[in-house]
């Protein structure tokens, strides 16, 4: 498609001036409102930040005023002061020491040793329940095997139903 060649000076004029005012009329606008929009920018990059909580440190129960006669309050231990660092019992250096043994793509290294920690009970490896379904399996000891006294014919009759899947239900197939 070739171009047009039809631009006489008076065209020429037309297009500089409307050029000229589009330019004057983007100035006259950022002078009037740029200042409104740098300030909606900021507010909404301020919304956008993440939201930073205090910490919290936590705070001593209040102790009971003391009776009159009583002994004077004994010093605290510094051991006793210290709070407790982590819910779980430290770890044996030798399970441990399998952290540093190999890569995990070669099921050593951290696979080997999550696996090895996995097979602990839950109350050897914490000092107690940490969420509410901790209490379903907390102490309960070795699994007990229980054996199937039944037959296995009798236990096939006693499943499956007598008069095929769609036939109408026997009362005696229903247990109400």
């Amino acid at each position: 498609m070739s171009r047009q060649l039809n631009m006489d000076t008076l065209r020429q004029n037309f297009w500089k001036e409307d050029y000229l005012r589009e330019k004057m009329l983007r100035c006259e606008w950022h002078r009037k409102y740029g200042s409104l929009v740098k300030a909606k920018q900021k507010a909404k990059a301020a919304a956008r930040l993440p939201l930073k909580l205090p910490t919290l440190h936590p705070t001593a129960p209040l102790a009971p005023p003391p009776a009159a006669g009583a002994l004077p309050p004994k010093a605290p231990s510094p051991a006793a002061e210290a709070p407790l660092q982590s819910e779980m019992y430290p770890v044996l250096p030798a399970t441990r020491a399998l952290l540093y043994e190999g890569i995990s793509h070669d099921f050593q290294g951290r696979y080997r040793y999550l696996s090895t920690r996995k097979l602990d009970l839950p109350e050897t490896r914490y000092l107690f329940p940490i969420t509410t379904n901790f209490t379903y399996g907390w102490q309960l000891g070795p699994p007990v095997k229980q054996e199937l006294v039944s037959c296995k014919m009798c236990r096939i009759e006693s499943f499956f139903r007598k008069n095929g899947a769609f036939a109408l239900l026997d009362p005696r197939d229903l247990a109400l």
